[in-house]
């Protein structure tokens, strides 16, 4: 992160990225298809009923995996679109599984039949991360544009459980559910912790009123230890961040992971720029990469499908939904 002479600016959880050697991926995210058997408006690669072209193989999902596994033993998401689509899914779970990876998949839940979490369990699989956006049904239904999609949900987080494996439900916070957040939790139905996601801000938030934030991570992980693997086979940074730095079927990951000069600057906090770059917080949060870039080239970052391209906007720039001064107020309002 930074050399000796500059970590007297260091914040005191830095030791969460304090030395270059930490930059390993922990968590790898692989779209594995572009179908889907929902049709969510808020999907960030247009998933659909059917697969797009020249997703990767089931040989080369099985290259890609024995990649990750020269680099380190990262936890594996399988999803999509809808992984469990894929006709190979049990297999490449089971392969990676072998490998010495950690594999969970994000999923709509709405496919988990008793026999389909028997075969994932006997997979390896080691949790679903289930999407669940609202606490009455037929809203979550007209998000995600499938009647019955909410009942079916809680029925397949209610089949992982009764087979063994670990729920984790995901709920994408808008302007529509963003007041139903706490009965989403509690329809949830078991004991939970809360994770924030694409949220980096919550840990200068959380430090501010003293929460011990040693049990989350860094607020962005992108490029850290983190990365997003397309269907076709780009590496990009985060899902949000269209950003493409390599391709696994021309360039090895462990190359793309240690070579790539945008993952490298990525990793140089000292870069950042604007308030990001002043910033007392910067090592825990960071601000985010892809509401950076996407101000700055104009990409809507959030809305639909962005094929990984090549840069067009500035990712160190500064986080522009941040309302926080740089050593301003002790306990700023948010």
């Amino acid at each position: 992160m930074f050399e000796k002479e500059n970590q007297k600016h260091l914040h005191p959880h830095s030791h969460l990225f304090s030395e270059r050697k930490n930059f390993i991926p922990r968590l790898i995210s692989w779209n594995m298809t572009f179908r889907c058997n929902l049709r969510c408006p808020h999907c960030y690669i247009d998933a659909g009923e059917r697969a797009g072209k020249r997703e990767l193989s089931t040989e080369e999902g099985k290259a890609l995996i024995d990649q990750i596994a020269e680099v380190s033993k990262p936890i594996l998401i399988l999803s999509g679109g809808e992984p469990l689509l894929r006709d190979d899914v049990f297999e490449l779970a089971r392969y990676a599984t072998e490998k010495g990876l950690i594999v969970t998949m994000g999923t709509n839940g709405t496919l988990i039949t008793d026999s389909v979490a028997k075969e994932l369990k006997s997979s390896g699989v080691k949790a679903d991360a289930v999407s669940i956006d609202s606490a009455v049904p037929d809203r979550h239904d007209a998000f995600r544009s499938v009647k019955g999609a909410w009942e079916r949900a809680l029925d397949g987080i209610d089949t992982c459980i009764e087979n063994g494996i670990g729920v984790q439900v995901s709920t994408t916070v808008t302007q529509q559910n963003y007041d139903e957040i706490d009965d989403i939790m509690a329809s949830a139905k078991y004991d939970h912790a809360v994770r924030p996601v694409c949220a980096p801000q919550f840990m200068r938030i959380a430090s501010q009123k003293g929460l011990n934030i040693d049990q989350w991570t860094r607020g962005c992980i992108a490029g850290l230890a983190y990365c997003r693997i397309y269907p076709t086979g780009e590496v990009t940074p985060c899902p949000y961040l269209p950003v493409k730095v390599g391709n696994i079927r021309e360039t090895p990951f462990e190359e793309i992971w240690f070579g790539s000069p945008i993952l490298n600057a990525m990793r140089d906090f000292d870069r950042l720029k604007g308030k990001c770059g002043a910033c007392e917080y910067r090592d825990i949060c960071g601000g985010c990469r892809a509401r950076a870039y996407g101000l700055t080239s104009f990409v809507d970052v959030c809305g639909g499908l962005q094929e990984p391209g090549e840069l067009k906007g500035d990712y160190l720039a500064e986080e522009p939904w941040c309302p926080y001064t740089p050593g301003g107020e002790k306990n700023p309002k948010s």
